[in-house]
């Protein structure tokens, strides 16, 4: 990324996003419709010919080869349970246009990328992993927490004597969008933030510590205005919203953060929040599991790029901070194929973009 690419917002890329959707269900005639809401989305279905309009063709034949590659489609959209396009079609959530799942297999599940046994050179070269590594989508790879458990008690047929199981660390089932090999990534497209959780969530991982220097990791203060409506997404955090005479004021926390206020002297008018949840989760879900980490975003959203470097700027541990990295959407398709270049510039906008 250049000092001269534009600096996009999530709502200005989705409304992109959408006129591109638009034009491209109008012209090829693909099975599609419109979420509800305020700022629709463009929903993609299989049609009768069996074209699914959110996927690249190739892509989408590999897809419905793989089982699990397959199985990874079936999650409903949220949208569904208010509306449906028609009697025989529930929306999933890798239908939508905005779906950054989607782009993700678009490009891994297209055989120039991956061809069943391998990744192409100039992919696994770009990425630093192995060319057999496997891509395997949506998996689970548990990040330790500090709690631990004691194991269950045995049947008394089976304890002969011996005391129960040895204690095990809970882990928290953080998902991670993409493996391949020992690296593990994250993909952004129109998602508004990383998340954000109250101190004590982040303050619950076993390694949080031995990675972050916690002082430094990035923090967002809610200021409590009682005439401004609730203004920030609680929907994706694990602690519970705060109470209703708390009503956080995004505009006053712009004042102070530019030093034209001054912070709130009393401590029930402003919450702190940790900005970047889940990365930092991402980051320990990489340490636990001794792999490298790759958050793969669109060089328009500034904002994003931002929130990453200042997560990576609080890892202390440099050996570890080595496996950590950043790609753009734009950077990663200088090495695919002609015709996924193709149909990422036009249904996405993306542009390869040398990141040399």
């Amino acid at each position: 990324m250049t000092n001269s690419d534009p600096s996009w917002s999530s709502t200005l890329l989705r409304r992109d996003l959408s006129a591109r959707a638009h034009h491209l269900a109008r012209t090829q005639k693909l099975l599609h419709d419109l979420s509800p809401g305020a700022t629709p989305v463009v929903i993609f279905g299989r049609d009768e010919q069996g074209r699914h309009g959110n996927f690249h063709p190739a892509s989408d034949t590999s897809i419905c080869a793989n089982p699990a590659w397959l199985h990874r489609l079936t999650k409903p959209h949220t949208a569904s349970r208010r509306s449906r396009a028609r009697k025989d079609w529930q929306w999933m959530e890798l239908d939508s246009a905005n779906s950054s799942d989607a782009l993700l297999m678009n490009i891994f599940c297209h055989p120039g990328v991956f061809n069943g046994h391998t990744l192409a050179p100039a992919v696994a070269n770009l990425l630093n992993v192995e060319a057999t590594a496997q891509p395997c989508f949506g998996i689970n790879p548990g990040v330790p927490l500090k709690t631990v458990r004691k194991g269950r008690s045995k049947l008394p047929s089976e304890l002969s004597g011996r005391a129960n199981l040895p204690a095990s660390v809970l882990k928290d089932r953080t998902e991670i969008d993409l493996q391949l090999g020992n690296l593990f990534l994250e993909a952004k497209l129109t998602e508004s933030n990383f998340q954000t959780a109250a101190p004590r969530l982040i303050e619950r991982y076993r390694d949080l510590e031995t990675i972050f220097d916690v002082a430094r990791l990035p923090r967002k203060t809610l200021y409590a205005t009682p005439s401004h409506p609730a203004a920030e997404d609680y929907s994706q955090l694990e602690d519970p919203p705060p109470s209703p005479s708390f009503r956080p004021d995004p505009e006053r926390a712009q004042r102070v953060e530019g030093g034209m206020e001054k912070p709130a002297s009393l401590p029930e008018t402003s919450r702190t929040l940790i900005n970047g949840y889940q990365l930092i989760r991402n980051v320990l879900a990489a340490f636990a599991s001794d792999a490298g980490f790759c958050v793969l975003c669109d060089a328009r959203r500034r904002d994003l790029i931002e929130i990453w470097y200042s997560v990576l700027s609080a890892v202390h541990s440099r050996t570890f901070a080595t496996r950590l990295k950043l790609l753009t959407w734009q950077e990663l398709a200088t090495a695919l194929p002609q015709d996924l270049q193709q149909f990422l510039e036009a249904k996405y906008g993306i542009l390869p973009t040398d990141c040399r």
